[in-house]
C-alpha cells in the first residue's frame, strides 16, 4: 500500500511576515513541493492571520494541481472562507492564540453538537472534512459520530518523547489508534512533528494513508533547497513501505 505526503507550507508564509515583504511566496513554494514528490499542499489560515493569508488560500487553490488541504479552527468566519474557497479537504484543528504551533489534538467528544454542526456544514459543500485528534479510542469514536471520512492521527507526544520508553509508548498508542480507526472505515493520516529522524517508524504504520509534515522539510530546505528536501522526505516514506 502507497503513502502519500502532504507539505505543510505555512513557514514560507512565516518568513515572508516576519519582513512584511512579498516573498517568499507561499504559491512558488506550492509548486515546488508539486514537482518534488508532494501529493497535496497543506495550509494553516489561522484566526491571527499570523503566517498564511487570504489571499494565499485563493491563490494556491486557484493553480495547484494536486490538492489543498486547509487546516482551520471550526469557527464560523473560516467555515464561511472555506465554503467560498472550496478546497478538496478541510482538516479541523485546535487553535490558541498564544501557542507557537498546534499543541495537541482537537478534542471533539467534549464539543460534540458543535463539530457535528461545523463537518455537517462543510460537507454539504463538497468539502471532504477530515479532524485532528490525539491517539485515543474516546476521540476516534466521537469523529466517526461526526461522519467525517478522514482523521489526522496528532504525532506530536510521540515526536517530542524524551525517552525511548516514552516514545515506544507514544508510538504504540498511535499504532493501536491507527488500527482501531482503520478497522471502522476512516481513512487515517497524521503529523505534527516528523522529521527525517523518527518518520520512518510512522511511515511503516500501513494502516496512514498520508502524512502532514512541514516544518522539518522548510526548515531542511534552508540548507538543502526546498525540492530536495520534499523529495528526501517522500523517498523515505516509501522506502519505510518497501516501494
Amino acid at each position: 500500500m502507497s503513502i502519500y505526503l502532504g507539505v505543510n507550507i505555512d513557514h514560507i508564509a512565516t518568513l515572508r511576515e516576519a519582513r512584511g515583504t512579498t516573498y517568499p511566496s507561499p504559491l512558488e513554494a506550492s509548486l515546488i513541493c508539486e514537482k518534488s514528490g508532494a501529493d497535496s499542499i497543506t495550509i494553516h489560515l489561522r484566526e491571527d492571520r499570523r503566517h498564511i493569508q487570504d489571499k494565499d488560500v485563493e491563490e494556491i487553490k486557484e493553480i495547484i494541481k494536486t490538492k489543498m488541504n486547509l487546516e482551520m479552527a471550526a469557527t464560523d468566519e473560516m467555515i464561511k472562507i472555506a465554503s467560498q474557497i472550496s478546497p478538496k479537504d478541510c482538516c479541523l484543528v485546535p487553535e490558541k492564540r498564544e501557542e507557537l504551533t498546534t499543541e495537541g489534538g482537537l478534542n471533539v467528544f467534549s464539543q460534540l453538537p458543535r463539530m457535528k454542526e461545523v463537518c455537517a456544514q462543510l460537507d454539504e459543500n463538497n468539502i471532504r472534512v477530515s479532524l485532528f485528534i490525539d491517539a485515543d479510542k474516546k476521540q476516534i469514536d466521537a469523529a466517526m459520530s461526526c461522519g467525517v471520512p478522514v482523521i489526522e492521527i496528532h504525532t506530536g507526544h510521540y515526536a517530542e518523547a524524551v525517552s525511548p520508553a516514552e516514545r515506544e509508548l507514544k508510538y504504540n498508542e498511535i499504532k493501536e489508534a491507527c488500527k482501531y480507526a482503520h478497522n471502522l472505515g476512516l481513512q487515517v493520516n497524521a503529523g505534527h512533528g516528523l522529521t527525517l529522524d523518527n518518520t520512518i517508524a510512522i511511515a511503516k504504520i500501513d494502516s496512514i494513508v498520508e502524512l502532514n509534515i512541514g516544518h522539518s522539510i522548510i526548515s531542511r530546505a534552508v540548507f538543502v533547497g526546498l525540492a530536495n528536501a520534499t523529495n528526501e522526505m517522500k523517498t523515505l516514506m516509501l522506502e519505510a513501505r518497501g516501494i
